[in-house]
C-alpha cells in the first residue's frame, strides 16, 4: 500500500507562482491555517523563464475584462481590483531547480523546528527525469526532518509542443511506469481538467496497475486554450498576454469544472478496490469557506488554493479558517 499523505488541517496552497522563492514559502509554511505547503513546479535543472513571454493577468469573470497590466513575477500587477478574481497565465515552471527547493526545506526545518507540516514538492520533466526526482526527494528525507511528498505535474497547458501528458493514455502510462513499486514518500499526479467521460475512464484505467505507487491526485490544473483581450477593443481586440495570448485559466470560472472533476474521479476511484485509497487534493477557484466546503463535499481530502493566494496573499488561509469556524 502506498504511504498516506497527511495534511492537517486539510488546507494548503497549490503549485503556483506565489510559492516560488524561500521568501514566499515561509509565510505558507508558518501559517497556522495550512496543513501542508506545495512548492511551485520545478524541473531537475529549473525552467527557462522568460519575462517577455511568461506572464499572467487578473480579470473580472463576470465580464472577461482584465485589469490593466500583466506580471511575470510573483508580485501581482499594480492596481489589481477585487472584482478581477480570475487569472489567465502563459507561465511555465519555476526557474529554481529541484536541488534549490530541497535546500529551502532544510532552511525551513532549521529556522522553524517546532513546525512539522508536510511539504509537497511539485516536479515535472521526462519520465526519466521524474524517476531521478523521486530518488533525490527520497534521499532528502534522511536529512530534512519534515514529511515530504512528490507531486508530478502532468497538466501544464502552456508548454509549446508538449501537451499535458495526463490527457493521453499512452503518455500517462509512460510516466506511471517509472514509479517505484513500494515508495516511502507519498507520490501524486497533478491532472488537467477533464471534460468528458472517456478522459476520466482513461485516467482510472491507467492508475489501476500502479495504484500501489500512488497516494494522491491533485485535481485540477488550469484550463488551457483560454484568451483574454485588452479592455480597449478599438484596435480589433489584441490579446493582453504576450504572443497569441492563449493560456491557462483559473479562479472562480474554473470552480464548477473542478468540482465536477473531483466528484467524478472520487466516484470512479471508489468503485475499484485498487484505487480507493488514493486521496484527492481539490483545487480550482476556491477563495473562501464556502468554496472549501463545496470541494470537501464532493470528495476532496484536502483543498488547495491558487489564484486566491495571488489575489489575497497568505492571509487567505486564515480567512478561510475563520469562515469555517473550526469545522474543517
Amino acid at each position: 500500500m502506498a504511504p498516506i499523505l497527511k495534511i492537517s488541517p486539510p488546507l494548503l496552497n497549490s503549485a503556483t507562482p506565489w510559492a516560488t522563492s524561500l521568501e514566499e514559502l515561509i509565510p505558507l509554511f508558518t501559517s497556522p491555517s495550512t496543513g501542508a505547503v506545495t512548492t511551485r513546479t520545478t524541473l531537475l535543472n529549473g525552467f527557462d523563464h522568460q519575462h517577455a513571454s511568461h506572464q499572467y493577468l487578473f480579470f473580472d469573470p463576470a465580464t472577461s475584462v482584465p485589469n490593466d497590466g500583466t506580471s511575470s513575477t510573483p508580485a501581482p500587477p499594480d492596481g489589481h481590483t477585487d472584482e478581477a478574481s480570475a487569472s489567465l497565465n502563459t507561465l511555465g515552471y519555476s526557474p529554481i531547480p529541484l536541488e534549490g527547493y530541497l535546500s529551502f526545506l532544510l532552511e525551513l526545518a532549521h529556522k522553524y523546528p517546532q513546525i512539522r507540516k508536510t511539504v509537497i514538492i511539485s516536479v515535472t520533466g521526462s519520465p526519466e527525469d521524474i524517476s531521478r526526482c523521486y530518488v533525490s526527494i527520497e534521499a532528502a528525507t534522511r536529512g530534512v526532518p519534515l514529511p515530504l511528498a512528490m507531486e508530478i505535474n502532468l497538466s501544464c497547458p502552456n508548454i509549446l509542443d508538449s501537451p499535458p501528458p495526463a490527457y493521453d493514455g499512452v503518455a500517462l502510462t509512460k510516466y506511471l511506469s517509472v514509479l517505484p513499486d513500494q515508495p516511502t514518500v507519498p507520490i501524486g499526479i497533478k491532472i488537467p481538467p477533464y471534460t468528458y467521460q472517456g478522459q476520466f475512464s482513461m485516467l482510472v484505467s491507467a492508475l489501476k496497475p500502479v495504484s500501489s505507487s500512488l497516494s494522491f491526485l491533485t485535481a485540477t490544473n488550469t484550463l488551457g486554450s483560454c484568451l483574454i483581450l485588452e479592455s480597449d477593443l478599438q484596435d480589433g481586440g489584441r490579446p493582453q498576454l504576450p504572443g497569441s495570448g492563449v493560456g491557462g485559466m483559473a479562479g472562480p470560472p474554473l470552480h464548477p469544472l473542478a468540482l465536477g472533476n473531483v466528484a467524478t474521479i472520487r466516484k470512479l476511484l471508489d468503485q475499484e478496490p485498487e484505487t480507493r485509497h488514493i486521496q484527492i487534493i481539490g483545487v480550482g477557484g476556491v477563495r473562501d469557506g464556502e468554496g472549501y466546503r463545496r470541494m470537501r463535499a464532493v470528495g476532496a481530502a484536502a483543498v488547495a488554493i491558487g489564484t486566491a493566494l495571488g489575489k489575497q496573499g497568505p492571509a487567505v488561509f486564515q480567512r478561510i479558517e475563520k469562515d469555517l469556524m473550526g469545522n474543517w
